[in-house]
């Protein structure tokens, strides 16, 4: 910040300023003496930047000398009174920048919402449900309204020539503040919180002569007098009536009880209710913990004094959510900001509930899910801390926390928290680390199966460590059972692909009217078909990947472009009409459930059944109400959910996640297998678990049978060590993609042998990856393996940049993508 004289406010400085763009460095622009006031670090200015794009762009810095090898342009204006951006935040995006090997302003691309960071072809619209006096509009504010009247949207471009200048980012400021005005975009689904039907009787009738002539008004109508007898009942046991509850004591239908209302004997409200629905004490400002949970609080305290951050390992269920309340209460109380990251925010309705229950105002909630406008508005909260508790996903990292104390990254192990698509690619776990190091935060990571990096530093002594080994209140782990698919087979026990063991137990929950989880990690029909003639496979015309059938669509999909086709009843080769189906998705499990156990009440949960507004929250609702007995899902149902009546859970195939070529795949299918088999038997009963396998000797299988993590990370790190991956070495991936496979081979084998030319046998590849070609462009994979202890890092990533940079800037190469993923998931 620049603090200025007299003098000073006719002298001419120089900004550089951050662009929301991948260019390599920061621009540098001249500052027309008329804005020099409002100069300060970390606001946002107005920039022409190209022949005639305008940008917002953040200021970095500040100072009185002119670039040298070029003119500076002036800079059009200053948008903001205040920094929207902090100086720390500015620190923060310039690690990620060095350590992901990107650029800064793809950073600020990612951290900042769009409605902060208007660019010339943003698109603008009336917001057509907000009333407003446009007798109170400025001139031309009315002209940008008139037009949106006509177009109903515009671009900015088109906006600078409507009102004939360049400078209309402060006019639209003030009108997206007004909420006159919002950026286009596909207003995306926001937090929804349960809502539950309560019934209650018209006051009219808690006379009792009046309620007498009621039941003689209803005389003829005997179930309407079922329902109100049962009311009666209700409420004097439990004093609220739910209308569900009403419905099922009664025995009469929703059309009973809504006829009631309608003649207003009946009144029916929807009152917002916590998802954890049972045991709901458990977050009540009274609970309290157990004496593990104690223990476990008390040496994270004494843990925080000497390392900034701990290591919560507990098993499923073992009461961490009540642990993290408390600590949370603990840094209110200090008038601390608090950042709580979860891997799927859209999954975790009830770890939203029950921090919304128990904090109210005093929470907010931060994730991709919210529009721009919304998540501009958080941010703005969040920076003039109004808000002192953000529950986000991975993004909520990049908020603007002005006094932040405490940082919880629930299911720290989650791949969910990597970012994959577009840069940066970051770990949002090990950005909160760094994070908390710059804003000196405590950072508590939990996880009933933590990553081997994470569990490795919490043993070599970088992080605390703190265990909770049983579940809250002395509940069990469920009783794991393994069952040979082979074995059945060949018995001639199983059913489509159900053993008969898991039928078995399956008929038994829902006999004692109790629900399961079946789960299977594909989602679709079936992932492949083949011509049992020539054995041709349908595939991507733009991806080298088989084509899943979808039985819904009766389509074949690509899960990598989306790419859509009709399925096929004969082979598009030879002719043949003998198509087989091999695998099974889904949506499979589904359809066979439905024919083994007619009267079973079956819903799915994938990506397929979840893409539309609300509809994981309307799955979840209804399994909680027992609308639903079984859930068949992906591994979305590892996460979130946990409901006193799951007593079941069902693995398919645990093969299909085992068997996966990379180095993490028995790591990755020890956490989910461990956290899936984690959603049975939560509360009062025990859950049991079927593992449907072909190997039900492999060690990964019996190591989740045994519940044993210390055996898994043994073993693994182990191989690790032999085989040079992860903690012991760091990992560069560099994937060189290009529309002509020829000229790819070519060059990518140039640029590997150019790097080993410099670093040698760290230097693997070039190697197509598991999947070649993806939307049209052939992909060649290099991996740098780097000993971390013995080797400079940040010298070798300032090599890589370099020679991507010497790469691409060749002629020959114009045409090629290069990305590199440090510490790649």
């Amino acid at each position: 910040m620049i603090d200025f004289d007299g003098d000073d406010k006719r002298q001419t400085f120089f900004v550089e300023v951050i662009l929301p763009l991948a260019i390599p460095q920061t621009y540098t622009y001249r500052v027309p003496a008329d804005l020099n006031d409002g100069l300060k670090i970390g606001k946002r200015a107005v920039v022409q930047f190209g022949k005639s794009k305008l940008y917002t762009a953040i200021i970095y810095a500040i100072s009185k000398q002119a670039p040298l090898k070029y003119e500076a342009k002036y800079l059009l204006d200053i948008l903001d009174d205040e920094p929207i951006v902090t100086e720390t935040q500015l620190k923060f995006w310039q690690w990620i920048a060095d350590y992901y090997l990107c650029t800064i302003g793809e950073v600020m691309a990612a951290a900042l919402p769009t409605a902060l960071k208007l660019a010339s072809e943003t698109r603008i619209v009336l917001n057509i449900a907000y009333e407003f006096d446009k007798g109170q509009l400025t001139d031309k504010e009315f002209l940008i309204l008139d037009a949106l009247e006509i177009r109903n949207e515009l671009s900015i471009t088109e906006i600078t020539k409507i009102l004939n200048q360049k400078a209309v980012f402060p006019i639209l400021k003030g009108l997206l503040e007004k909420k006159i005005i919002y950026i286009l975009e596909d207003i995306a689904e926001k937090f929804v919180p349960k809502k539950v039907a309560t019934i209650r009787l018209n006051p009219f009738y808690d006379d009792k002569e009046n309620l007498k002539q009621l039941f003689e008004v209803l005389e003829k109508a005997p179930k309407q007098v079922d329902a109100l007898l049962s009311f009666l009942k209700l409420k004097k046991e439990k004093g609220e009536v739910k209308k569900n509850a009403l419905i099922e004591d009664s025995g009469v239908s929703a059309a009973v009880i809504k006829t009631l209302v309608d003649k207003e004997i009946f009144m029916q409200a929807n009152k917002v209710i916590s998802r954890f629905s049972s045991n709901e004490g458990i977050i009540a400002s009274d609970f309290i913990l157990d004496q593990p949970q104690e223990i476990a609080l008390s040496e994270i305290r004494a843990g925080f004094v000497d390392k900034p951050v701990m290591l919560l390992h507990g098993v499923t269920s073992s009461g961490k959510t009540q642990i993290y309340i408390r600590l949370i209460e603990e840094y209110l109380a200090l008038d601390k900001q608090v950042l709580y990251l979860l891997p799927e925010i859209a999954l975790t309705g009830q770890m939203i509930d029950r921090l919304k229950v128990y904090f109210g105002d005093k929470i907010i909630v931060y994730h991709s899910k919210f529009n721009d406008n919304e998540r501009a508005e958080v941010w703005q909260k969040v920076l003039k801390k109004e808000v002192n508790i953000v529950l986000g996903a991975r993004s909520a990292v990049f908020l603007p926390f002005v006094d932040l104390g405490f940082i919880i990254v629930d299911e720290e192990h989650e791949a969910s928290f990597k970012q994959f698509e577009p840069s940066p690619r970051y770990n949002a776990r090990d950005l909160a680390i760094v994070l908390g190091n710059l804003m000196q935060s405590k950072v508590l990571l939990g996880s009933a199966t933590p990553s081997l990096e994470t569990y490795f530093n919490a043993l070599a002594g970088k992080y605390g460590l703190v265990k909770l080994s049983g579940r809250f209140g002395g509940v069990k782990l469920p009783e794991i059972e393994v069952v040979n698919i082979t074995e059945e087979r060949s018995r001639k026990l199983i059913k489509e692909n159900f053993t008969s063991v898991l039928l078995e137990r399956l008929k038994q929950t829902l006999e004692n009217k109790e629900q399961a989880i079946l789960f299977q990690n594909r989602r679709g029909y079936v992932p492949v078909l083949i011509c049992q003639t020539c054995g041709n496979t349908p595939k991507c015309i733009n991806c080298d990947v088989s084509l899943t059938y979808h039985k819904a669509s009766n389509k074949l999909h690509c899960h990598y472009c989306g790419y859509k086709e009709d399925n096929i009843t004969e082979c598009p080769a030879c002719a043949s009409r003998h198509i087989s189906y091999k695998g099974l998705g889904t949506e499979k499990i589904e359809d066979d459930l439905r024919v083994i156990l007619p009267d079973v009440k079956v819903a799915r949960m994938d990506y397929d059944t979840t893409r539309n507004k609300n509809a994981h929250q309307i799955i979840l609702n209804d399994f909680e109400e027992k609308k639903i007995d079984v859930l068949v899902g992906t591994q979305m149902v590892a996460k979130g959910l946990d409901f006193d009546n799951i007593t079941l859970i069902g693995i398919i195939n645990a093969d299909s996640i085992i068997q996966f070529p990379d180095f993490r795949a028995y790591e990755r299918s020890f956490q989910l297998l461990s956290q899936v088999a984690g959603r049975a038997g939560r509360r009062t009963k025990q859950g049991k678990v079927i593992i449907q396998t072909y190997d039900i000797k492999h060690r990964v299988i019996q190591q989740v049978v045994n519940n044993d993590y210390e055996g898994m990370y043994r073993e693994e790190l182990i191989e690790r060590r032999q085989f040079k991956y992860p903690p012991f070495y760091k990992m560069i991936q560099i994937n060189i993609k290009h529309k002509d496979l020829g000229r790819l081979l070519t060059i990518s084998d140039d640029f590997a042998k150019n790097l080993k030319s410099h670093l040698g046998e760290m230097v693997l590849g070039p190697h197509s990856p598991l999947v070649g070609r993806v939307r049209n462009y052939y992909i060649q994979t290099i991996t740098v393996k780097i000993d971390h202890k013995h080797q400079s890092i940040t010298k070798i990533k300032n090599l890589l940049k370099q020679q991507v940079r010497d790469f691409l800037a060749h002629k020959n190469n114009k045409a090629a993508y290069v990305i590199m993923d440090v510490d790649p998931y």
